[in-house]
């Protein structure tokens, strides 16, 4: 770093400001923080307590408790249309659907999860949704052969989905979406809400 001539005398000057503030901190009985950290009155965690616990998470097996059936399936092919809507659903609602006229409310992307794990998002996303009175959501569950790992020869995310959803008493209809929602590789869910229910 280059210095001049003047630069030592620019910092002795405001140094003198910088001190001046601290003096009227302490005046004032302000103190400096010896350690940046909030205390929440809780005590920390030690160390052997984190990796205890860590441990015994990972050897615990991984208990998911699903509604969603995940027994025998029909095979749907990639560009099959999907649709389904309840025996009492009113025609003209469901042609709206299929026309994509009831605007989705929220979306969930399956692309990349294993069948279990698609079916626990799928289960989450439905049951939020439900909660938050969503009356229409988009589902892209993808159109490709298999999953990660399955070596599965139709398109296994999209056939369980399929399949699910058609067993699900608070699915009133899908449809798979149009082509800018992403085509067959995609649904339009219609759910009943809270309020659909005490009718």
């Amino acid at each position: 770093m280059t210095h001049f001539p003047g630069d030592d005398d620019d910092r002795a000057a405001s140094a003198k400001p910088d001190s001046a503030f601290r003096e009227a901190l302490e005046a004032a009985g302000i103190r400096r923080l010896r350690i940046n950290r909030a205390q929440t009155g809780r005590p920390r965690r030690n160390a052997l307590n984190v990796s205890a616990r860590r441990e015994a998470a990972e050897q615990a097996p991984l208990q998911t408790q699903s509604t969603l059936s995940d027994g025998g399936v029909e095979a749907v092919t990639p560009h099959q249309r999907l649709e389904f809507s309840i025996p009492d659903l009113p025609p003209r609602t469901f042609a709206q659907l299929k026309k994509g006229h009831i605007a989705w409310e929220g979306g969930l992307d399956l692309h990349g999860y294993t069948l279990d794990e698609a079916r626990i998002e799928l289960e989450s996303f439905i049951n939020d949704a439900i909660a938050n009175r969503a009356r229409c959501v988009l589902v892209v569950h993808g159109k490709a052969r298999g999953y990660r790992g399955s070596g599965a020869d139709y398109p296994v995310i999209k056939s369980h989905v399929n399949g699910w959803l058609r067993n699900w008493s608070r699915v009133l209809a899908f449809c798979s979406a149009s082509d800018i929602d992403g085509g067959t590789g995609a649904l339009y869910v219609l759910l009943r809400t809270r309020a659909d229910s005490n009718s």
